[in-house]
């Protein structure tokens, strides 16, 4: 689809490196700024998909902007500007090796591990006797290394420690930031009308001092299930409507795909790629109770990189 960002390959003043990631393209400007431009690339199951999706940049960028605004009270995060729909400027900080993901509800890889008989996840003890997509007593932290390449692993606070990952004290401030700003999102989806299910959270430090960085809250890092009708279809069984990109591991699953050595990609129609784009459009309208308002895509490559251009020049 030619209106997607699949790949940026810009040359800002003062670059000192590209990051390219699964979904993110992260300029490094002078090691005191970062350029995250949230492309249209797509993944799942750690493997990005040949195809971008039209419009997931912008509801990823917009959303995580507003969350960020809307947990700025909890904890400082790295946001200094949003020049363009699909970009975010802000603070150079450094980044901690560990992703927060925190759940509130058994679904996703916890259900996958606790199918197989296990009743523990990272060190985090799971009662027995629950269903699929049942509510935790409490939110549990499950936090996993970040991969550069391959999979993120699960890993438990007491290994994070002892490897020297994170100091005991900047843990235990990551933990308490994370079950803050998880209560923050669950309450203003529920405003919504959806149930914050599980995601995850990314802090690094600036000047000694933590921030939440990169995104939170999108369809990429967070479940979300329909408030409307979920205690009915858990008491019958049944699947809970959803809105997250596990509907897209889904496709990949049902056609024979999860990332494993030899699997193949299916084909994605252009069929395919529209409904997606038009999920994620509806989580945007659903999770913010505002119409979205498509970007012009006529040269979406030459808008992004000017109005980047504009942005640090005013820095």
């Amino acid at each position: 689809m030619s209106n997607a960002i699949t790949s940026t390959k810009f040359n800002f003043p003062n670059q000192k490196d590209l990051y390219i990631g699964k979904v993110r393209d992260v300029y490094n400007i002078g090691n005191k700024h970062l350029v995250m431009v949230v492309s249209d690339r797509i993944s799942a199951f750690d493997v990005v998909l040949p195809k971008g999706i039209p419009y997931k940049g912008q509801v990823l960028n917009q959303i995580a902007a507003k969350a960020l605004d809307a947990t700025v009270d909890i904890v400082p995060n790295w946001k200094i500007a949003v020049p363009d729909p699909m970009v975010t400027v802000g603070r150079f900080c450094d980044p901690f090796k560990v992703e927060m993901v925190v759940r509130g509800y058994l679904s996703g890889h916890a259900w996958r591990e606790y199918k197989e008989g296990k009743r523990s996840i990272c060190g985090v003890a799971m009662p027995d006797g629950m269903k699929e997509n049942d509510k935790f007593p409490q939110p549990i932290i499950t936090p996993t290394t970040k991969a550069v390449i391959g999979h993120d692993e699960d890993i438990s606070k007491e290994e994070i420690i002892s490897l020297e990952l994170v100091s005991k004290e900047d843990y235990e401030m990551l933990e308490k930031y994370t079950l803050a700003i998880f209560n923050r999102g669950s309450e203003i989806a529920n405003k919504m009308g959806l149930i914050l299910v599980d995601t995850k959270y990314e802090f690094g430090k600036f000047e000694g001092k933590i921030y939440l960085i990169d995104e939170i809250h999108t369809p990429d890092s967070s479940r979300y299930f329909y408030a409307d009708g979920y205690a009915e279809r858990q008491a019958k069984g049944e699947k809970q409507k959803q809105l997250s990109k596990e509907f897209v591991r889904e496709w990949l699953m049902e056609n024979g795909f999860q990332g494993r050595d030899g699997e193949k990609v299916p084909e994605m129609t252009d069929e395919f790629i529209n409904q997606v784009s038009e999920r994620y459009i509806e989580l945007y309208e659903n999770i913010t109770g505002e119409k979205f308002q498509k970007s012009d895509v006529t040269d979406v490559v030459k808008r992004v990189e000017a109005n980047i251009n504009a942005c640090l020049k005013s820095l």
